[in-house]
C-alpha cells in the first residue's frame, strides 16, 4: 500500500526537524516549509535519500567544507541557497 502524499509530507517534515544536530534541524526545517509542497514524487523521493545521509555529511555539504555527492548536488545546492539566503 502506497503512502498518502499529505502522510509522507508530514512524515519528511518531521524527519526535517528532528535532525542530530541543531543546525540541520534548523536548516531542513525551513527548506522542507518551503519546499515539499511543490516537490513532485521523484524530488521527495530524493530528499527521503537525503534524509538518510550523516548529519555531519550534510552540513559539510550544504555549507560547502566539502564537495556533495553528484546524486545529490543540485538538491543540496537549493538547502544551501535557502539556508543561507539573507
Amino acid at each position: 500500500m502506497s503512502e498518502l502524499r499529505e502522510h509522507r509530507l508530514k512524515r519528511l517534515s518531521m524527519r526535517s526537524m528532528r535532525r542530530g544536530i541543531k543546525e540541520m534541524d534548523l536548516i531542513l526545517a525551513r527548506y522542507a516549509e518551503l519546499r515539499l509542497e511543490e516537490f513532485d514524487d521523484a524530488t521527495l523521493d530524493r530528499y527521503d535519500a537525503l534524509l538518510s545521509e550523516n548529519d555531519q555529511d550534510l552540513y559539510q555539504w550544504v555549507s560547502g567544507q566539502k564537495p556533495a555527492p553528484d546524486g545529490l548536488r543540485d538538491m543540496i545546492l537549493d538547502i544551501s541557497s535557502v539556508a543561507f539566503e539573507r
